[in-house]
């Protein structure tokens, strides 16, 4: 099983800092460490990490790392150059900054374009557009930044950092309804962290990759939902399903 990653860390350091246990649908459950799912239904022994020619940034609002339905550990899970931070509105962190100056790095924000300021560059993302990737400086790795947090949270964490609003931003506009269960937003085109970061490497080009972190979280899906009802037998064996096509790519 791969090392722990940077959400991991980040969940530590939160844990740390808590002033009282972070009450969580479901705290009275014996989760896993790591996957924060169930211990009977632990994930770890199957995670593996992928071959990916781009990085992620997760800036996650608060307590939302502690979230045992958070899916933006995912991400982190299989796409090995992935970093997380904490926002703050006042104090960002530095290391955060610092990261998104690296020249080794092309960073973007990806968020709706409906949310840009004047003069920031939105990237439309079609239907059949060819990867994004052969539009870009192919010296340099695409840094995908993602906001972790309901949508208020989200929109609140754009509004708030103005190094945020410096990025070009990747925007989408799915036709369908997000397939995330667990916790739906108020707007019909609001996705799953990890749903977000999978639609952003099939249109960098890595189509093979978004497939597999999919995959991944409908896994997460299925384990969810079989620790909220009951310990379903349908749900369980879903998630079997999917965990022996996922072992066997």
């Amino acid at each position: 099983m791969p090392a722990q990653h940077a959400v991991h860390r980040l969940h530590a350091y939160r844990q740390s800092i808590a002033t009282r246990p972070y009450a969580a649908r479901g705290m009275k459950v014996q989760r896993c460490g790591n996957c924060l799912l169930p211990q009977q239904i632990c994930t770890c022994s199957s995670r593996k990490l992928l071959q990916s020619q781009t990085a992620f940034a997760l800036v996650m609002y608060d307590t939302e790392v502690l979230k045992p339905s958070n899916s933006g550990r995912l991400i982190a899970d299989l796409i090995p150059d992935t970093h997380a931070f904490l926002w703050s509105r006042t104090q960002p962190d530095p290391q955060l900054l610092a990261l998104l100056q690296q020249p080794e790095y092309q960073p973007f924000l990806v968020f709706p374009g409906d949310y840009a300021l004047p003069g920031q560059q939105i990237i439309e993302v079609q239907p059949q557009m060819p990867p994004l990737a052969l539009r870009f400086d192919q010296a340099r790795t695409p840094l995908f930044v993602l906001l972790d947090g309901c949508w208020r949270e989200a929109v609140k964490m754009f509004r708030k950092s103005p190094y945020l609003q410096q990025l070009p931003l990747i925007s989408f506009h799915p036709d369908t309804l997000a397939s995330y269960q667990l916790r739906k937003g108020q707007r019909e085109f609001q996705l799953g962290t990890a749903e977000v970061a999978a639609m952003t490497l099939a249109a960098w080009g890595e189509q093979a990759n978004a497939t597999m972190l999919q995959m991944w979280f409908s896994i997460f899906v299925e384990a969810t939902l079989w620790s909220r009802s009951a310990r379903s037998p349908e749900c369980f064996a879903r998630m079997q399903a999917l965990l022996a096509e996922f072992n066997a790519r």
